[in-house]
Formats: C-alpha cells, structure tokens, sequence
C-alpha cells in the first residue's frame, strides 16, 4: 500500500483524505469542481503549462496580483491544492504525468474534447494504467454530438440554452446572470458526480467515465422552465422583478428595494393582514393572477410609507419572507454569514502581501468538514515536493 499525501496534523475525518485528484483543469468550472474535493480532504495537484498556466491567475481584481499570476479568480478555487509545471507536449512531462496518475484516485480535464486522446492521455490509455481511476471530462458541449467540438465559456451557454433569453425586463432583454452562475453550477455538479463515482467505485472496485457539459447543466438550472415547455410550449418570460404574484414581487421603498417573498396563499394571507388589506386576500392562485395588477398597484402605494430596512425587520418579524436588496459588500457585511463560516480568512500567501478572504464551502458538518488548510499554491510551488514523492514511491 502506498503511503498517502495527507495535510499536516489531519485526522482522516475528512471525507475525501487519502484521496488523490489529479486537476488538469483550467479557469472556473474543472477548477471549482477539483476545489470541492480538495476542501473536503482531497490531496489536488493542480497540473498547468509552465509557461501558459491556468489563465485565472491572470484575470480579477487586484492588477498586480493577476501580474504575479496569483489573479484573485484563481485565489478563489486554489486553496488547499498543490502546484506541479508540466508540458504535455513533451513526452517526458506525459511520462511524468503517467506515473502520477498511477498513484491517483481522479483525475479531470476540462481542454477540447480529443485533445487527451490525442496526446495518449484519454480515459482508456490512463484507465489501462490504474484501472480504478476515475476520469471526468469537463466541457461546453459534451464529448460527442454535432456541438462536441465546439468550446464556449459561461456567458457563450448562457446564450444557448435559453437562459439569457428568458432573463431581464420585458423593455430590455436578453441579459446574462451577474455571476458565472452555470460554470459554478457546473463545477458543483462535476463535484457531486466525481463523488457519487467514488462512492460506487467502493461497491463495484472499478473506476469510472464521467462525461460533464455545461450545456447540460444550464438546461438543469432551468428544469422546471424547461419542463413547463415540453408540456405546451410556452417560452419563460424576461419578467425582471416582477414575478407571477404581486406579492411574491419588488417594490420601491423611502429609499431602496424590498423583495417580498410571500409566495404562497398562507404567505399572501399574512402579508395582507399585516397591511390591514383583509380584503385583498385570495382563496386560490387563479384569482392572484386575475388581480394581480391591482394588488400590485396597491402594494407600489404601501411600500413608499417605509424604507428598506423598516420593511424587511417588520416583515421578518411577522413571517413574512422579504429581503432590502443589498450589494456584494452589504451582503458579506452580514452577521448571518460569519455565523455561517463560509468565508475562509488567509493571513497570507505565495506572492500576496496581507490577508485575502475566499469561499469555504456552502454547507456544514458537525464534524470532519470542510476546510481550508493552505494557500493557492504559485504556479510550479511543489515541483520538487511531488517529484520527490514519485520517486521515492510515496503518495
């Protein structure tokens, strides 16, 4: 049994330690994917180009940062991972890569579909060498189809599955999500199928093939629109803030916008009660929709007499779901989140002066969780360490 790569003074509580993921995967979604596993105990070495690395140490906030190739884009999905150059062009440095894979649990790639074939590095020629490996395949499109060939980042699916069409106000549309939202739900999902194939390789003893496309799962993120289309053909609707119910809608305030979030007739029930409106309460969705313009009147009215915040504390207090919208500092700024402990604080890091904060994890354990032991690694920061590794025969 080989001895296996562990974080400094672990426990094996973790569900992933003494998992190896081999991550040969470049800017959002194979890296947020590969970054699941590695929170939850799993040793990533994070595979780049030595001199064409991971285009995300390149892209984000800081300029000189992305100038160090430590780009707050690639901070955010780099903890806790090891960092190894090598060029896949060159034989040697396949070789090399050969030999780790030998000694790993996982391996994923996110480049054109083909291009691992090509290189001698597809899922059959690495499942020959360590046939309990489990080999997923990031992608736009899929690894077959009339479309497998072609490449497209988060925004470029946006566009084709719909999502942007059916985003945005009547007056202006389509727009795209403010956030990369399919490439993280498609990191999410990869995470989830790489450890559902772990999970059955305990079963079965054998690796697996996991074929991820985001255009999978954008229509995913859509299911009940898409679902609703296949049954009569109604395109979802650009409806901004304004939802199907008045009372499930945005409303100006003194001094900014509330969400109201009373979606159900128990919820309308209660709101219209509070407004001391009895008689606007309805018995069933059908007469929601019938009057929906002039509930949605009445509430435009109502919702001008308080601000945001008075709204959002007396709503919440009575049961009543409604939210003052908030910026990305507001947001963060709340105490609810640092109770929750998905922000992880460095204190430092390779080529970065001061602290820097990044993303945990969205949920919790009660023990044996997710967390963050070390800081994304500079490009090629473990050459020797894992070099060494291999050739003593350590893993």
């Amino acid at each position: 049994m080989l001895a296996r790569w562990l974080p400094q003074e672990s426990a094996m509580t973790r569900p992933f330690e003494g998992i190896r993921v081999i991550d040969v995967t470049h800017v959002l979604a194979g890296p947020f994917a590969a970054y699941q596993l590695a929170v939850l105990g799993a040793d990533v070495i994070k595979v780049e180009h030595p001199d064409d690395p991971d285009q995300s140490r390149g892209a984000g906030t800081d300029k000189e940062l992305n100038r160090r190739n430590m780009g707050t884009a690639f901070l955010t999905q780099g903890s806790n991972k090891r960092s190894i150059t090598l060029d896949l062009k060159q034989g040697k440095d396949r070789e090399l890569l050969k030999k780790l894979v030998a000694t790993a649990d996982v391996f994923v790639e996110n480049y054109r579909p083909g291009a691992f074939e090509a290189l001698g590095l597809g899922y059959e020629a690495l499942a020959a060498i360590n046939p309990r490996l489990i080999y997923a395949s990031f992608s736009a499109f899929g690894q077959s189809g009339p479309r497998g060939q072609q490449t497209a980042y988060d925004h470029v699916i946006q566009a084709t599955s719909g999502i942007m069409a059916m985003t945005g106000t009547p007056e202006a549309h389509p727009v795209k999500f403010g956030s990369p939202a399919v490439d993280y739900a498609t990191g999410m999902t990869g995470a989830f199928a790489l450890s559902a194939a772990l999970f059955q390789r305990e079963r079965t003893g054998k690796g697996q093939r996991i074929d991820m496309a985001m255009l999978d799962v954008a229509l995913i993120l859509a299911s009940s629109h898409l679902t609703g289309y296949l049954r009569n053909g109604v395109h979802p609707k650009p409806n901004g803030n304004r939802n199907p119910h008045a009372t499930n809608s945005a409303y100006a305030t003194k001094d900014g916008l509330v969400m109201l979030g009373a979606s159900n007739l128990r919820q309308q029930r209660r709101l219209w009660t509070l407004l001391d409106r009895p008689d606007m309460i309805k018995k069933t969705n059908e007469e929601r929709d019938a009057d929906r313009e002039r509930e949605a009147a009445l509430l435009t009215e109502i919702m001008m007499t308080r601000s945001a915040d008075e709204w959002e504390g007396f709503l919440q207090a009575r049961h009543v779901p409604a939210a003052r919208v908030r910026t990305m500092g507001e947001a963060l700024a709340d105490p609810q989140l640092a109770s929750r402990g998905i922000i992880h604080r460095h204190e430092g890091g390779p080529g970065i002066e001061g602290g820097f904060g990044v993303p945990l994890a969205a949920f919790t354990f009660a023990h044996g969780g997710p967390q963050i032991d070390s800081a994304p690694p500079a490009l090629g920061q473990h050459n020797d360490e894992i070099l060494n590794e291999l050739a003593r025969g350590r893993r």
